[in-house]
């Protein structure tokens, strides 16, 4: 086992929702995705925040590449680790 987390930026909490309900459709996840706001340094705005979508991969048998590709779709990206 490999433990490995990939987390997917996305630019609002409707395109981070999106993303958590067609990941399924594409990638065999085991878990729910988890949908984390994480609040830009310095930002006391509520709108001022980037969303993530933490998928869980204890296999390690999702590809990095094509979950680049698939979160690009919502002008998202992956998270180096």
């Amino acid at each position: 086992m490999s433990d490995v987390r990939h987390v997917l930026v996305l630019p609002d909490r409707d395109a981070a929702e999106e993303v958590i309900e067609a990941i399924g459709d594409h990638f065999a996840v085991d878990d729910e995705p988890r949908l984390v706001r994480d609040a830009l340094a310095g930002e006391d705005d509520a709108e001022d925040a980037q969303w993530l979508v933490v998928v869980e991969d204890p296999e390690g048998r999702l590809s990095p590449v094509e979950l680049d590709d698939f979160v690009a779709d919502w002008d998202g990206w992956r998270e180096e680790p």
